[in-house]
């Protein structure tokens, strides 16, 4: 059967009554608003360009409604798809329509004519503002199956779409604040100065915004929590645009799976003596610095670093972002520790030279397991901002030495204007030139220290000059050695997996590695589940090691000669 539109039926009645073969009062029904026909296709409006052609024109159009997001805590709009899209492969034959509820209601299946002004609002095609929006009957849409990589999106802007293959969930920093996961083909996106054979523009390519349908920040009702790593399979929804993004709003429910599953600890590591490397996020004493703002965040903070200390169980951990508050904040989480694992578990040592910056590297170990041999030695070089923390160790019952060296080298944040520690481009950040000067110092301290590791947050990723100036100073990267490529990340940034994270030993300790893992406690958690009060769900939150820190904590096992 052939359903004929109110706009087709009215023009046949003029005709008919022209023709004389219906009486005159057929002519008495008068025109709705469904009589004033399209003027324009969507592809049209759309154009084969990255911006419509018709911009500033008020023009109507007809489709089918795929999606509606329109309250006004949502997109404020719909979207709406032409069922017989044209044959030109670069024009989308989808539009967003900034119509409220208030407007006029829609729901999916709806067929409308839409009256609005074409404008690309920020680069993203649509009506606004909206005059007119007539319900004229129902039809229906399929998703259009899209695969990822995708060389450009343009095309299908506004289209409903279905992603039938396997999605990797990369990106959840945004999940709680404005309900955002990234996802990508072809498994974790890596940073590209991370390892060889990695691309920016694939990684770009390979990956997919999803929103939640808002514009709201904190929304009340958030999309699944997961966790970087996850997956998913059969991803549906309409592709729109916003803060220089395409965002894919779902409109079916995604269907995770959990295919990273927590561990509840380390990987076991083989030896007689355990050595962990732990950035702890800004552990302060001191309410309303860099840490914690008030004395409940404090305590939940303090309670999911003591779950991590606790899962970690090593005989020594190097700790970086404490507060330098002299033996304050290190002493404090050490009696935290101990109250849980019992007294004396933990010793801390004092730093005899902790610089001026408001964080401090820190070093804690068990007396049961590990006997200091000589005093802590540090390093007042001004190219260390935090001066690193040296301190060698034998077994109790004696032993062959090794000697853990702490470091927490210069972040590539804030940026100086110019200069050669500006960004350059490269993909290395700022401040890359202090980061090598302060790897060749660290070359220069180790010379004559028994069995070298060193190890902390080096704020430099895998193939990056300062882990090659080390590795050419001849300490090899234990975690490139023995962790496999997939698991070898700490730390999430923007999206991308790498590792800020390393332990590199000397020739003289390498022989004495039995065993490397990282704990993904923490890059692969939303922030959504820290400590933090503001902004996150209460329930959400759990006095566990998950999102402790934002960084990994790597162990070693090392098996060491000795009673």
């Amino acid at each position: 059967m052939h359903v004929l539109s109110r706009a087709t039926c009215a023009v046949l009645t003029a005709a008919a009554l022209v023709a004389g073969l219906l009486p005159a009062s057929a002519s008495a029904t008068p025109a709705g608003p469904c009589d004033t026909p399209p003027d324009r296709e969507i592809a049209e409006v759309q154009g084969s360009g990255a911006a419509t052609p018709l911009a500033g024109r008020t023009v109507r159009v007809e489709g089918v409604v795929t999606a509606d997001f329109q309250r006004a805590d949502q997109l404020s709009g719909f979207f709406l798809q032409d069922p017989t899209p044209d044959a030109d492969p670069a024009t989308s034959d989808a539009l967003f329509a900034f119509a409220r509820d208030s407007f006029q209601d829609v729901k999916v299946g709806d067929r409308v004519l839409v009256t609005g002004r074409a404008v690309e609002f920020n680069g993203w095609t649509e009506l606004s503002p909206v005059t007119a929006v007539d319900v004229c009957g129902t039809g229906s849409v399929a998703p259009l199956r899209h695969r990822l990589p995708a060389a450009d999106l343009e095309p299908v802007e506004n289209v409903l779409l279905t992603f039938p293959q396997r999605l990797t969930v990369n990106d959840t920093y945004n999940l709680g604040r404005f309900g955002e996961v990234t996802l990508s083909s072809g498994g974790r996106l890596f940073q590209p100065t991370d390892r060889p054979g990695v691309d920016a523009a694939e990684n770009a390519r390979r990956s997919l915004l999803v929103d939640d349908g808002s514009n709201q920040q904190n929304p009340a009702t958030l999309p699944p929590i997961v966790r970087a790593g996850d997956s998913a399979t059969g991803v549906t929804g309409v592709l729109g645009y916003g803060f220089d993004a395409y965002r894919l709003q779902p409109t079916e429910p995604i269907r995770y799976q959990a295919t990273n599953p927590r561990l509840p600890r380390p990987f076991p590591v083989l030896g007689n003596v355990k050595v962990a490397s732990f950035n702890t996020l800004n552990w302060f004493t001191t309410i309303g610095s860099r840490g914690a703002n008030t004395a409940e965040e404090q305590q939940r903070q303090l309670a999911k670093l003591v779950a991590a200390i606790k899962g970690i169980d090593a005989d020594a951990i190097g700790l970086m972002e404490v507060e330098n508050n002299g033996q304050v904040a290190l002493d404090a989480l050490v009696d935290a520790v101990n109250a849980e694992m019992g007294a004396g578990t933990y010793a801390a040592l004092t730093h005899p030279f902790p610089g001026t910056d408001a964080i401090q590297v820190g070093l804690i170990y068990k007396p049961g397991r590990l006997t200091p041999v000589g005093a802590a030695r540090s390093s007042q070089d001004p190219v260390f901002s935090r001066p690193p923390l040296i301190q060698s160790f034998r077994r109790a019952h004696g032993g062959q030495p090794f000697t853990m060296v702490v470091n927490h080298l210069k972040s590539k944040g804030s940026c100086p204007d110019g200069g050669p520690d500006a960004d350059q481009g490269d993909g290395q950040g700022c401040w890359n030139p202090t980061r090598v000067r302060q790897a060749q110092a660290l070359l220069g301290l180790i010379g004559d220290l028994p069995a070298p590791l060193v190890l902390g947050d080096l704020n430099a990723y895998g193939e990056e000059d300062p882990i090659d100036t080390l590795e050419a100073g001849g300490l090899t990267s234990l975690t490139k050695r023995y962790v496999p490529a997939p698991l070898r990340y700490s730390y999430l940034f923007d999206g991308l997996a790498g590792e800020l994270d390393h332990m590199m030993a000397s020739r003289q300790l390498l022989k004495r590695v039995t065993s490397v893992a990282i704990w993904h406690a923490n890059a692969d958690e939303p922030r959504v589940r820290d400590y933090n009060t503001e902004f996150n769900p209460p329930g959400l939150y759990r006095p566990d090691a998950f999102r402790s820190s934002d960084h990994d904590p790597l162990v070693v096992g090392l098996t060491l000669p000795g009673r």
